[in-house]
């Protein structure tokens, strides 16, 4: 990215470029990393990016490489942050796709949820633990992620299916 700080589009569509390239071994491991690592620089950059790698079938999320995780690590919380933010909402989607019987929806957001707890596996664990205590907390209907339950709704059943997504992620 020649820009500073993409646009949320921009990210996306560079997200799906890299994914393709790198899916037909276009683009290494190594420059893969790098490139990804501008996107984190930003707020934007991060969601654009995450967007495509945990809801596509881009296998990037699947077999991630090491140097994409070290560089991952690296952003710090901007990554921890938006992980766990994804963990929570396709989580309680699942929930809501296994109510209207829609198994390829609720595939697709299970897919999501297993993507993000590997992911936190690899980062920092006094990060991820710190944030998913404030996740937790939520689902006692305290701190800032009531916020975040609120906005989109989630019932007694979404945030109990929250907290025992949040639980998963400790036991390997």
């Amino acid at each position: 990215m020649n820009e500073k700080e993409p646009s949320f589009e921009q990210a996306m569509n560079a997200a799906m470029i890299w994914c393709k390239a790198w899916e037909e071994e276009q683009l290494s491991d190594e420059v893969l990393a790098e490139r990804v690592s501008e996107l984190m620089a930003s707020r934007n950059g991060a969601r654009g990016f995450f967007v495509i790698m945990l809801a596509t079938d881009c296998p990037i999320m699947d077999r991630l490489p090491e140097p994409l995780v070290i560089r991952l690590r690296e952003a710090g919380e901007i990554v921890v942050d938006l992980t766990v933010r994804n963990l929570a909402m396709s989580t309680a989607m699942s929930v809501y796709h296994q109510r209207l019987k829609d198994d390829k929806q609720q595939a697709g957001s299970d897919r999501v949820t297993a993507r993000c707890r590997d992911l936190l596996r690899l980062l920092d664990p006094m990060q991820v633990k710190k944030r998913l205590e404030k996740l937790l907390d939520a689902t006692n209907g305290k701190g800032d992620d009531v916020l975040l339950f609120n906005r989109w709704g989630y019932d007694k059943e979404q945030k109990l299916a929250i907290a025992s997504t949040v639980y998963s992620v400790a036991e390997q």
